[in-house]
């Protein structure tokens, strides 16, 4: 015969259960919805974010060797700006791109997709050497190529350029000087990824995903020694904060961004 008092517990241990199931289903679904790409949030206006790609054109971009937009090479797909493929090397595809304006502090976000042995990057306290070439940085360059410090875009798994130097080469370092910490969880190549950079005062941060996965302070002893070691020690004035322009690296391989905003810190 059924006990009467263990029926009178399960059932509502069973609705309770039932619950609990629905809202994961809803929270699930809630997840999955997303709201309109290249939008701001009235929460995020008023925080002071603006958009700096609208989804359909390329106002507030300029090509960095001219002060006109990209004549090849940068398009806008399913409200994406999208750089098309050249051969692996820098400025083969639509050349480099950046922001008409200059910003100081700032928080910048922005969503990135690259495709398989992708390389990509942002740069930001950038130095414009179109008019008075320096040091060449790469091979090929003439000295008026962009520099900056460069929040790094790449294919962990498969680009020769990590699998060489390890993670001071890998998407989120500070490139070739700060690796990214063990917070880092990187979608793969062909899948959308977040991520934010931000400069307050001296003090400097990359995100990825919701993760902080690099802090440091400008002219700090570790930086300096950092810089030091690298390809950049010959650079006069490299990392020293200025005003500076948001750039989108053209390393000649296929790269697509959206939902890229900023404010003012």
């Amino acid at each position: 015969m059924p006990d009467p008092m263990k029926k009178n517990v399960q059932q509502p241990v069973k609705a309770i259960i039932l619950a609990f199931l629905l809202c994961k289903a809803i929270a699930g679904q809630a997840q999955v919805a997303t709201a309109p790409l290249n939008t701001l949030s009235g929460a995020e206006k008023q925080a002071g974010w603006k958009l700096l790609f609208d989804g359909k054109t390329l106002n507030g971009w300029r090509s960095y060797y001219e002060k006109d937009k990209p004549a090849k090479g940068w398009t806008i797909e399913d409200g994406c700006l999208k750089n098309a493929k050249g051969n692996g090397r820098p400025g083969t595809g639509g050349g480099d791109l950046m922001t008409d304006e200059l910003f100081t502090d700032f928080e910048f976000s922005f969503e990135w997709n690259i495709q398989q042995v992708g390389n990509s990057g942002i740069y930001y306290m950038l130095q414009e050497r179109q008019n008075k070439p320096g040091t060449p940085i790469f091979g090929g360059d003439d000295g008026t190529s962009a520099v900056a410090f460069e929040y790094q875009l790449v294919d962990d798994e498969r680009h020769s350029d990590v699998l060489k130097n390890g993670p001071l080469h890998a998407t989120g370092s500070l490139y070739a000087l700060i690796p990214p910490n063990d917070s880092k969880k990187l979608n793969p190549a062909g899948e959308w990824n977040e991520s934010r950079i931000i400069v307050h005062g001296n003090h400097v941060e990359h995100w990825l995903n919701g993760a902080k996965i690099v802090s440091f302070e400008l002219g700090s002893p570790e930086l300096l020694a950092a810089i030091a070691k690298s390809k950049f020690k010959t650079i006069p004035g490299f990392g020293v904060k200025a005003p500076t322009r948001i750039l989108l690296q053209d390393h000649g391989d296929e790269i697509r961004f959206r939902n890229m905003k900023i404010r003012s810190l």
